[in-house]
């Protein structure tokens, strides 16, 4: 899928020798665009900012900051919380690193390190960083937690004590009057 904010640099043709900068802020269309790819109420703002150069050999080294005012529903009350992400963005591209394929998952012990492309889409990078710094359970100020114990007529619901494990055996062992630990 094209980015909202496409802005491809083709890593071939930028200087060898100095940074490049890369800036993007949507436009209030792009904005809209965003929140409902990222399925959220709105954005009031997306800034991404980061310089892009040549790190030893054949890697490059993108340094850079993502910020951005996000509204979505309250997971309990459903009323509109607005929450600020501030979110430092590095990433290093290497050729020495294979393609990953949809199939296969790669753990890497850097997890900031990614094949080199031959074009790196910032746009691309933006709603990658953007999509997993989203709150994914935001809460309103003051919201209270909701008891979502159900059970069948006549009986007890299930709490966390009588769902552990040992606990039916505790019980049981003090039912027989067996030895109990010290």
């Amino acid at each position: 899928m094209r980015p909202v904010l496409s802005h491809p640099l083709r890593l071939a043709e930028l200087p060898q020798r100095k940074p490049t900068a890369i800036r993007l802020v949507p436009d209030a269309g792009e904005l809209e665009t965003l929140a409902d790819r990222l399925g959220v109420d709105a954005f009031r703002k997306v800034r991404f900012e980061a310089v892009l150069a040549p790190d030893g050999g054949r890697d490059w080294l993108l340094k850079g900051h993502l910020g951005a005012t996000v509204v979505q529903p309250c997971r309990v009350t459903t009323d509109p919380v607005t929450t600020r992400i501030e979110e430092d963005v590095v990433r290093r591209y290497t050729p020495d690193m294979a393609e990953v394929t949809e199939e296969e998952i790669e753990m890497t012990e850097d997890e900031n390190v990614e094949p080199l492309p031959a074009v790196l889409d910032a746009g691309d990078l933006l709603e990658e960083v953007l999509a997993l710094a989203v709150p994914d359970f935001p809460r309103a100020e003051g919201a209270e937690d909701i008891d979502l114990t159900a059970a069948p007529p006549g009986a007890e619901p299930l709490t966390e004590e009588s769902v552990k494990p040992f606990a039916g055996l505790a019980a049981l062992r003090d039912k027989l009057g067996g030895p109990k630990d010290e």
